[in-house]
């Protein structure tokens, strides 16, 4: 069976609650919110106040984990002075997951790559989870969605570099880029199984720069706004952005295929769909 990927052109606060609400699921218990708090310096990461409105409705947790590269983000006190900066404590409860060890280690048996998967241990606090991404290129994955907020996103500082290195952390920067890109989909895949159905998925395509939040210096976005999706797949969900991006009659989107060409993002989609967690066959429900 396709699974539904609700789809709105129209970008605003309120559009974001109200294609939540389409995919008809109550998250239970303690909610996490894991969103980009935003490297500083950069100027095309989503701000507070465009989350506030699902947020606030759902009372959750904004939640996020330290960088393994250098940067505002790196060490808790330095993430935790730039969250502030960024004015996420303004509106809501902020929780840096890793801001303590010992990470807490998930165990991906079925795993292509790695076996094992290392996050911040307060993700034990929580009971269910809403991704809230914002769809855009990257430097290493040629994409950043809902797949790599699950495992990057969620990985510890040092469940980062584990992911990077393929299960060898010291060779962060230098693994074979395959590896890397299915070491992605396997640590995905534990947060999935975590969950246990407990988690929801909203992609938002704004502010399309080739560049993740995570650089400090971004290009500016390349193509124009597409909408936003949600989807209780998190493999859907980013192949319908992936298709969104194809599809367009924007020139700009060139660009934008050219990074996750050749960074072949897309396999990162493939190696997801071979561990079974999702699929890449959707259908398109436009709001």
């Amino acid at each position: 069976m396709k699974s539904k990927v609700y789809f709105t052109r129209e970008i605003t606060p309120e559009k974001v609650l109200e294609i939540y609400e389409k995919l008809n699921i109550e998250l239970p218990g303690n909610i996490a919110i894991k969103l980009h708090s935003g490297e500083q310096g950069n100027q095309n990461f989503l701000k507070p106040d465009f989350w506030k409105v699902i947020i606030d409705k759902l009372q959750g947790t904004v939640v996020e984990c330290n960088t393994a590269y250098d940067g505002e983000r790196n060490t808790t006190e330095k993430h935790k002075k730039l969250i502030k900066r960024h004015g996420w404590n303004n509106y809501f409860k902020v929780d840096l997951m890793d801001a303590e060890g010992p990470d807490m280690e998930l165990d991906i048996p079925n795993g292509k790559v790695i076996k094992k998967n290392y996050v911040g241990k307060h993700l034990k606090n929580y009971d269910s989870m809403l991704v809230l991404s914002h769809f855009k290129g990257h430097p290493m994955g040629g994409y950043g969605g809902a797949l790599k907020q699950l495992s990057i996103g969620v990985a510890s500082s040092y469940g980062k570099a584990y992911i990077h290195g393929a299960g060898e952390p010291e060779k962060i920067w230098t693994a074979e880029h395959d590896l890397f890109l299915e070491s992605m989909a396997d640590a995905a895949g534990s947060i999935v199984n975590y969950f246990n159905g407990n988690i929801a998925y909203i992609n938002v395509m704004k502010n399309m720069s080739v560049d993740c939040d995570c650089c400090a210096v971004a290009e500016d976005p390349c193509m124009k706004d597409i909408g936003i999706l949600a989807s209780l797949d998190p493999i859907a969900i980013d192949q319908a952005c992936i298709d969104l991006v194809y599809q367009s009659n924007d020139p700009g989107k060139d660009h934008l295929i050219e990074r996750i060409e050749t960074r072949n993002g897309i396999h990162t989609i493939e190696a997801a769909a071979a561990l079974g967690y999702g699929s890449r066959e959707y259908e398109i429900i436009e709001l």
